[in-house]
């Protein structure tokens, strides 16, 4: 028989795949009313989308599982070690792991057990008791399951502060091929039916809490064989029929004994990365999926340049703009200029005509933005092809940055 720590170790591990563990747009709580937690202040192991560090106690309540999906290491036909937690294995964990301040939360997921119902229902019990049994006032992330009863998603909305549910794969006929058992009409009724709750709870301060950090998804990229330009579109569509906080990407890494059908390499960490880089550009800086895809070769994102800047390769009779006049939707299509350095640029011009050192001092680097914009006493020189200046303008291999 396993101890608790032999089954942490497996059940910690299988939850690795599952990147949606970020914590932003959590509830601020303290403890000063009684109660265990806050979700004001964590240690680092999990980044949020505004940059925090946040430190999650990321576990299954079990790798065991009824569905046998191709890309899945805990799939049914799987000769992986199993294991599984009782529901106060989990509580203990989480309190007795707050205590010693390891961690911030909890994220919680699980194979599917028996069926729907009854593994959403020990997912609920999990929160029920650290809620009320407990007082835990840290945050909550749960892993909504497919066709389970709404009642308990209902249920479930109540004790934490995310829930989620994943798309699985970028296109419906991957998920029919790699992933038969699940139903991609399931997975988005089920979306569609949060998004109604978190927003009547949002609209009515009466309503019962429910899931007030919203809900996100994931998709795995590259076992399905769907290009960049496809996942975009999917993402797009997403965000704007769901409400999505976030979309999460995990590239596909090979398994054991796994499918002819999926790939036999993992796919880049880089273009996952790319990918993150378009999501924040159609969420944050105006582009519309159609105009990233523009800038994609057979439908995929260069891996050698981030989007922003294929983009503006491509489209450089738009540029250069002039930082002092330009509009902030303009501005924010500058390669190397984040939307933080465009605020403090549209503030600082307000007093000032801005001259290129007061742009490298409101933004710290501007060595990719030179090529893109005029200043009060800087114009480029129109003399490099596209080509050039993208050679020129490349990050070095090792390097990943968002767009500074």
């Amino acid at each position: 028989m396993l101890s608790t720590l032999q089954k942490l170790e497996i059940l910690a591990d299988a939850a690795k795949y599952d990147a949606s563990c970020a914590s932003s747009g959590a509830e601020k709580r303290d403890s000063k009313n009684g109660g265990l937690g806050s979700t004001s202040h964590g240690i680092c192991h999990s980044y949020t989308p505004d940059g925090r560090c946040v430190s999650l106690l990321k576990i299954l309540l079990t790798n065991a599982c009824v569905f046998d999906c191709a890309y899945c290491i805990n799939r049914r036909s799987s000769n992986v070690r199993r294991a599984r937690f009782s529901v106060q294995e989990v509580v203990d964990l989480t309190l007795n792991f707050y205590k010693r301040n390891y961690i911030e939360g909890l994220f919680l997921s699980s194979g599917i057990i028996r069926s729907s119902d009854y593994t959403m229902e020990l997912i609920v019990r999990v929160a029920r008791s650290l809620r009320e049994e407990h007082g835990f006032r840290g945050y909550i992330h749960l892993k909504s399951i497919p066709d389970a009863d709404p009642a308990l998603i209902a249920e479930a909305g109540r004790y934490a502060d995310r829930l989620s549910i994943n798309v699985e794969l970028p296109t419906e006929s991957g998920l029919k091929t790699f992933a038969p058992e699940k139903r991609a009409a399931s997975i988005k009724t089920t979306m569609a039916n949060l998004r109604v709750r978190i927003a009547e709870s949002h609209a009515d301060r009466r309503a019962p809490r429910f899931s007030p950090a919203g809900q996100g998804t994931q998709m795995i990229i590259g076992a399905d064989g769907a290009n960049d330009a496809q996942i975009v579109a999917t993402s797009a569509s997403l965000y704007a029929s769901y409400d999505l906080k976030r979309i999460y990407y995990s590239a596909f890494s090979p398994i054991p004994d796994s499918s002819r059908l999926l790939p036999v390499k993992a796919v880049p960490l880089v273009r996952e990365h790319r990918l993150y880089q378009a999501d924040w550009l159609y969420r944050f800086y105006g582009f519309s999926p159609d105009e990233i895809a523009s800038s994609m070769d057979d439908g995929m994102l260069d891996l050698a340049i981030d989007p922003k800047l294929a983009w503006a390769l491509r489209n450089r009779a738009r540029f250069p703009l002039n930082v002092n006049t330009a509009a902030r939707e303009e501005l924010l299509r500058i390669p190397g200029l984040g939307q933080k350095t465009i605020d403090r640029i549209i503030v600082a011009r307000r007093h000032r005509t801005l001259r290129l050192d007061d742009l490298a001092r409101l933004s710290g680097a501007i060595r990719r933005a030179r090529p893109f914009l005029i200043a009060a006493d800087w114009r480029p020189v129109a003399e490099h092809t596209s080509a050039s200046l993208r050679a020129k303008l490349a990050p070095q291999p090792e390097q990943l940055p968002l767009f500074a």
